[in-house]
């Protein structure tokens, strides 16, 4: 059964924004930021968890860490919902599938892979593209450095900008 979508009110917003800035944030860090006592804000987290709003990880630079990052562009021979369910299904098993988009347009889908090397890279590529047997066609493009890894989600739209007046 879906959940209905959790309501949101300012303070939740700005917690938010803060737990997606920097989770380890201490209860009292989080309520003094935004005017809460510590156990309002154990009681919104708590809110957040119950309704599956708030997941905790710990998060690891995959480029500290040396890993070698590849994007691939996806494109299936034959489609049905029972091959898109194994494909999903072999993506979500693949420890080195980072993130899996289904996509619009000439490729069905877009995988970032996270490999310990070259060499990696193209034994998990074959294992999941080339050997499968379903797969018309894939690109791998090796990923040469992030601009930019976000995981920080908006949780409301952003202001409308307001025009000056001549």
């Amino acid at each position: 059964m879906a959940r209905s979508p959790l309501a949101l009110d300012e303070l939740d917003h700005k917690l938010l924004a803060l737990l997606q800035r920097d989770a380890s944030a201490t209860l009292t860090a989080l309520g003094d930021a935004i005017g809460l006592s510590p156990s309002a804000v154990q009681r919104r987290l708590t809110r957040y968890r119950e309704h599956g709003l708030l997941r905790q990880v710990a998060l690891l630079d995959p480029i500290a860490l040396g890993s070698t990052l590849a994007a691939v562009w996806v494109t299936m021979e034959r489609e049905s919902a029972s091959r898109h369910a194994a494909f999903y299904a072999r993506m979500r098993a693949a420890p080195e599938v980072q993130q899996c988009y289904v996509l619009a347009g000439q490729w069905d889908y877009l995988v970032i892979l996270a490999t310990t090397g070259v060499a990696h890279c193209r034994q998990v590529a074959d294992r999941l593209f080339l050997d499968e047997g379903n797969i018309r066609r894939y690109e791998t493009h090796l990923v040469f450095d992030v601009v930019k890894h976000g995981l920080e989600l908006p949780t409301r739209d952003a202001p409308k900008a307001t025009r000056r007046r001549k």
